[in-house]
């Protein structure tokens, strides 16, 4: 799992343009990965991967999965007085072992294109919301700890650094 602080994990990743079976088996990769780790979302980035695409299997707020994968997302929240804030805990593969409350929008859209070049649509509240946004964020270089303010930073660092013998290099292999 690649971690916080490695450069891919911070700067805007590329494009997918081919949509072959290299690409196919990179989803399946990550989604294993996904599993291994007990996550319900990762994107290409924190396996290393300089790749716009996440993979998801996540719960919206009435308990409903929804399994997908986006290439280069496109990510949609609400506006004016239908963007109601969610504050819940956070955390990230990427930084294992640690979580803080973060605020994000209640619900949110992801549009993008599928593994084979497809259109696709999800859209959900609640996990899902949550899911949608953070992992958005990965293909366009932010990490949530970027969203929080200091004290919480400081907060999930002291937790990451306290579980760090649970998630040595090589995990979740």
């Amino acid at each position: 799992m690649t971690r916080w602080g490695t450069p891919v994990m911070h700067r805007p990743q590329a494009k997918v343009t081919v949509f072959d079976e290299a690409l196919r088996a990179l989803a399946a990769d990550m989604v294993a990965t996904m599993y291994a780790a007990d996550g319900v979302g990762l994107a290409a980035c924190q396996i290393g991967e300089d790749l716009a695409m996440f993979v998801f299997d996540c719960p919206d707020a009435s308990g409903t999965r929804t399994v997908g994968v986006v290439c280069n997302p496109v990510l949609t929240l609400p506006e004016g007085r239908d963007r109601v804030l969610d504050e819940d805990q956070e955390g990230c593969l990427s930084f294992p072992g640690a979580f803080v409350e973060c605020a994000r929008p209640d619900h949110a859209a992801v549009d993008g294109v599928g593994l084979d070049g497809e259109p696709v649509h999800f859209e959900g509240d609640g996990l899902l919301a949550r899911c949608l946004q953070h992992e958005t964020d990965h293909t366009v270089g932010t990490v949530f700890g970027d969203r929080i303010p200091t004290k919480a930073r400081k907060k999930l660092q002291k937790q990451h650094d306290k579980a760090a013998a649970d998630y040595p290099a090589g995990w979740p292999a």
